[in-house]
């Protein structure tokens, strides 16, 4: 029941193709991702809090590769530098691209030396033989998601000599580990809805430039320290998997961290201390509880947002007064207590916090202190 009158409150994340466009300034390529983003049917990464009705916090979209029958395979061409295989578009107008996309290939055609931006998703693609890409050196963008690549069927070291590589989409494929060696320019990693199990400590090792991880919809039930030296990293997408633990040594660099859907029962004191920019910790749908976690886990001064609705918690864990919008419907709370907001309530002292979900708890209207809209005088909606 809203105890205030409920204000929209929209806090829209840069997306994935945004994201992108911020970092290309060379004509050519601004056009070929202008001309991309117009024409590609690739995955759609959403990641706006939005929780009206209970509807997910982001959703993925995956276009699924045609069930028609594949035509048969061509002749293999000559391999030479500069000429477009003929299963693929190299539009003579942007020579640094070639779609390959939505074609039921079933291997990967031959990859021509000028190449800086390789699409392959959509397809009937189960293996990437050894040398694949060893004439493409220059490619910067490889797509190869919506296929059926395995990861037995993957030459050991088919990215090793893409040296200027920065984003490598492989979601939605059928690999049980992840790829390595991998390039230590990569910005980029999507490897979500895939069949991982474990992430070795060492297995993203001198990834220093790596900004966004996605390895949402696995099956990982063990990270370790292996986000500990991605130095740069802004996001890290672990949503949807079996861990049970909070991963090891977060780098200072995160602002964006997704847990939901997941098994995580406790978390470290002062965990979130050593990443001051975090802005965005998603931990709905595990299995907190009060006797996890210390009284200092949340009380981060950079965290804007905080979501840990559908856990165990009995009582509102103390939060700093910088946080904006607290997502707790659907725990076992049972008391409003002011102090977990404000450890001093006068004029000068009160919550910055905006939104607060406690809907579907076990807390009633009436427990709400008299002092609560003294500490919480900036709050548009407050459901209980």
């Amino acid at each position: 029941m809203p105890w205030a009158t409920p204000a929209i409150l929209i806090l829209a994340l840069a997306g994935l193709c945004g994201s992108a466009l911020a970092q290309y300034n060379e004509e050519e390529d601004l056009a070929w991702l202008q001309y991309y983003l117009r024409q590609s049917r690739a995955s759609a990464y959403n990641y706006v809090p939005y929780y009206e009705e209970e509807s997910p916090a982001y959703a993925y979209s995956y276009p699924s590769a045609t069930d028609s029958e594949p035509e048969p395979e061509p002749e293999p061409q000559q391999a030479t530098p500069w000429r477009c295989p003929q299963e693929c578009d190299c539009p003579p107008n942007f020579s640094s691209a070639m779609y390959c996309d939505t074609r039921n290939l079933r291997y990967l055609p031959f990859v021509p030396s000028r190449m800086k931006y390789v699409y392959f998703q959509n397809n009937l693609i189960t293996s990437i033989q050894e040398g694949a890409f060893d004439n493409a050196t220059e490619l910067e963008w490889l797509a190869l998601h919506n296929n059926q690549i395995g990861s037995e069927k993957m030459g050991r070291k088919v990215f090793g000599k893409l040296q200027r590589l920065e984003r490598l989409y492989m979601n939605n494929n059928n690999l049980t580990r992840l790829p390595s060696p991998l390039p230590r320019s990569l910005r980029e990693l999507h490897l979500s809805y895939n069949h991982i199990s474990k992430v070795p400590p060492n297995a993203l090792e001198g990834l220093e430039n790596l900004t966004a991880l996605y390895l949402s919809h696995n099956f990982i039930f063990e990270m370790g320290a292996s986000l500990k030296g991605l130095s740069s990293l802004i996001l890290a997408d672990l949503s949807y998997n079996n861990l049970r633990r909070v991963p090891e040594g977060l780098p200072a660099s995160l602002e964006q961290l997704y847990l939901e859907y997941n098994y995580i029962n406790a978390i470290p004191d002062d965990y979130f201390q050593v990443s001051p920019r975090l802005l965005y910790v998603r931990m709905s749908h595990n299995s907190l509880t009060n006797q996890g976690l210390s009284s200092n886990t949340f009380n981060s001064s950079s965290i804007l947002e905080l979501d840990l609705s559908y856990n165990r918690l009995q009582k509102i864990p103390r939060v700093n007064t910088n946080l904006e919008n607290l997502y707790l419907q659907g725990n076992q709370i049972n008391e409003f207590s002011i102090s977990s907001f404000c450890s001093v309530v006068d004029v000068m002292n009160y919550s910055r916090l905006q939104v607060l979900r406690l809907d579907g708890n076990a807390i009633k209207r009436n427990a709400v202190p008299p002092d609560a809209p003294l500490c919480l005088r900036r709050a548009t909606v407050i459901e209980i």
